[in-house]
């Protein structure tokens, strides 16, 4: 069995996947710690680590990682550039999976967007609505920009350089290219992604609505077993499916 440590185990997702563990045939848990803690010790007595804690310890984390040799599944959303070179650099010695979003269907829905907007033209707008729980952070979740970034790669551009948020006041036309997103907080939403592209006449709707975090967990939990056997480098979430 596959032991897995959770960093940030006192959150929403380090105790959704520690609950699953009680039942799982191929990994157990190996332990996990909060804002207290050593990450070194738990980085030796794992065969992988799963970390959604914040992005402020990431760095202390993917150390003990590195020199542990212990593969690391990242799941903190909210990350700058600084922290991506720190995953970077830590690939070259540790395999290291970064996924915004760890659900299966979230995931394929990455896919099938980027499909969609490599077949249709400009002229069809794409909008990317979300909407999560009142005490999220963030915004554009981690999982909005994931499908932003997936539709800006099938037209062959990059997010950055088509973005639209934050759309208030009077002057609010819609960039021709453009991306848009709108994020929504209130209740206990777990999660809920609609990606539009709006044509002349019809519109398509690709979405993903979360039921429970549960999703989010069994999905972490299948990537970090198959992370335990990969070699150092840089992966994501469509290597697990083989997408």
């Amino acid at each position: 069995m596959t032991g897995i440590g959770i960093l940030g185990s006192e959150g929403r997702m380090g105790r959704a996947i520690a609950a699953l563990l009680d039942s799982e045939r191929a990994a157990r848990c190996a332990g996990g710690i909060g804002r207290e803690g050593s990450p070194e010790e738990l980085a030796r007595r794992c065969d992988v680590l799963v970390d959604f804690s914040a992005p402020d310890a990431l760095e202390a984390h993917l150390a003990a990682a590195r020199t542990a040799g212990t593969p690391m599944l990242v799941g903190t959303t909210g990350l700058s550039q600084a922290h991506q070179t720190l995953l970077d650099e830590a690939a070259g010695k540790i395999a290291v999976l970064q996924a915004a979003n760890t659900s299966l269907g979230v995931n394929l829905l990455a896919h099938l967007v980027r499909e969609a907007a490599a077949r249709l033209g400009e002229e069809w707008d794409i909008e990317i609505a979300e909407m999560h729980h009142r005490h999220k952070k963030d915004a554009p979740s981690g999982t909005a920009l994931l499908l932003g970034e997936a539709a800006a790669e099938g037209r062959g551009t990059t997010l950055g350089e088509v973005a639209e948020q934050g759309r208030a006041g009077l002057d609010c036309e819609r960039t021709e290219g453009a991306i848009g997103f709108a994020s929504l907080r209130g209740g206990s939403v777990a999660g809920e992604h609609t990606v539009i592209f709006a044509g002349e006449g019809e519109r398509l709707e690709l979405a993903h609505r979360a039921e429970s975090r549960e999703i989010f967990a069994r999905g972490a939990i299948r990537a970090a077993v198959w992370l335990a056997e990969q070699k150092p480098g840089r992966y994501a979430m469509a290597d697990v499916l083989e997408l």
